[in-house]
Formats: C-alpha cells, structure tokens, sequence
C-alpha cells in the first residue's frame, strides 16, 4: 500500500456539520443560506457531466469543503474494478479537491451490469481478503485515502463468519483506509439483525472515522427501512452521542433524499447534531477511545 500511514484521528479533517448537496436546495446554498459548514456531493451526479450540477459543485466549492460521496464503486463486487469509472472519479477528484472520498461496503454490479442497489457482502475471510486487495488498488489509483460506509442490513448471509464491526476494522486496519460510520445504519441493522448497536460502536477503531452519517428511517412494522426520508430519531440521536463520546470530534452530516424539506428544516436538524456535539464536549467527553488510541 503506497497511500497514507496508519490512520489517527488527526489525519481526518475537522468539516464541522454538514448535509447532503441536492438539487432541491441549489438555490438556497447558491444564494448564501447559512447553516451548513460543509457538504456531500453524490459522486455519480457529477461525473461525465459538463452542465449545471458541475457549474454548481465547483461555486459551492470555492466557498465550503466538498466531500465526494459514491455508490457506484463495488468495491465487494467479483467483477473487476471499472477503471472508467476510476479515472472519472479521479479526474473530478483533481478538479474539486474534495477534503473527503467514500462510498459503500456492499457490492452493486455483477457481469458488467449496473443493480442499482447497495447489496451486502457475505462476511468471510476470503470476502475480507478480496476488498481489502481492491480498496488498495483504489487508493493507490486514486492516490489518496477513501472511506468506506456500514451498510444499513436487512437480512445476514449463512455463509458469514466474522461480525460485521470487526470485518470493518479489519478492513480498515489492513488497507489503511478510513470509515464512514452512517449511525443511522447502524441501528436499523441492529434492530433489523437484532444484535447490540452500542457494542458494534465499541468494536470500530475510533482513529479510523473520519466521517459520520445522520438520517432518518421508516418503520415497516416487520423491520425498519433506510429511507432517509425524514427527521432523525431520538434513538438515532442518542447513538450519536454515544458515538461522540468513543470518537472524538468528527465531521458530521445530516442525509434527506426523499420527501426532501424546505433548508430551513434541514438545517434545524444539522442545529441539533451541533447541539449534542456541544453537550458532549462541554461536559468533559474527549472520545476516550480516540484517546486511548
């Protein structure tokens, strides 16, 4: 691996709060509404395209940072890495600077076809040992660090032998790579898989998170859903303080992509994210884990 060194919490930037850059808010973010310190481009809305989503990102960025955030990678797919889509990515990448890369453990093409979805992988050694080999021919391609996300899970694979904060930490620990700790994930796949999200949260290397999610699911009465369609819930919210407090200060931000609300809404709740960062971290609470580690 020829990017980066062991990873510390000081090598993530501190962003601040930030939310999700969407075609709904453009005109408030272009005329100077306040509230967001930073935001999150969806990767594949801006590749390969010379109009007005580019001419957007590029005034957005030459005021805020820019993260740049994908699903189109595949990084646990058994189809070779697309390097169109590599040397795309990283051609945007040298044209936007963006303080932050990721996208999605999961896998979303097979034979050459787009699935259009974010599938789970099967939780082995032989799975691990394949994306850590395609996350460092990533990197090194790109020739900077990524960040990978905890998918949102809704059914496990029998063949799965390694818990899924573990295969995370392993993964990041073995490819230098950084995490995208989405704790809304986190809990609907708790709840959904029913196992401890407290404990998945003990489990991830703190000095490997550079960045957090927020967002809101919907409960389908047999399992809850990662719609990220409305407000975050307390229990979402709690998890986050708990994730603070084992971390340390982290960029964060605030996903809506359906159902989308005025920016006035959307930024009350990036308000409430700063709100429990503020009572963490007033009260003492250093992320004892980043510390520790």
């Amino acid at each position: 691996m020829s990017v980066g060194r062991a990873g510390v919490a000081a090598d993530w930037p501190r962003l601040g709060f930030g939310v999700g850059l969407r075609a709904e808010h453009y005109e408030d973010v272009l005329a100077g509404s306040k509230g967001a310190d930073w935001f999150e481009a969806i990767t594949e809305n801006y590749i390969d395209t010379k109009g007005r989503p580019l001419a957007v990102l590029e005034s957005v960025r030459s005021d805020h940072p820019v993260a740049l955030h994908g699903v189109a990678l595949s990084i646990g797919s058994a189809d070779p890495l697309d390097r169109r889509y590599l040397k795309a990515l990283r051609n945007l990448a040298d044209r936007i600077e963006p303080a932050l890369i990721s996208d999605h453990l999961c896998w979303s093409s097979v034979d050459g076809r787009a699935l259009f979805d974010l599938l789970p992988l099967p939780l082995t050694e032989e799975c691990l040992t394949h994306v850590i080999e395609r996350v460092c021919s990533v990197q090194d391609f790109l020739g900077r660090r990524i960040l990978l996300e905890n998918p949102s899970t809704y059914l496990g694979w029998n063949a799965s032998t390694i818990p899924e904060a573990e295969f995370l930490s392993e993964l990041a620990e073995r490819a230098d790579c950084g995490l995208l700790l989405d704790v809304n994930n986190v809990h609907v796949s708790a709840v959904n898989l029913d196992f401890d999200s407290r404990a998945y949260l003990d489990a991830i290397p703190a000095h490997r998170v550079g960045q957090v999610h927020l967002a809101g699911f919907s409960d389908m009465g047999t399992h809850l859903f990662d719609t990220h369609s409305r407000a975050v819930s307390d229990e979402v919210w709690e998890l986050y303080r708990y994730a603070l407090e084992r971390i340390g200060p982290v960029a964060s931000m605030v996903e809506w992509d359906d159902d989308i609300p005025p920016w006035s809404r959307l930024v009350e709740e990036l308000d409430r994210a700063r709100q429990v960062h503020a009572q963490v971290f007033s009260s003492g609470e250093v992320g004892r884990a980043a510390v520790a580690g």
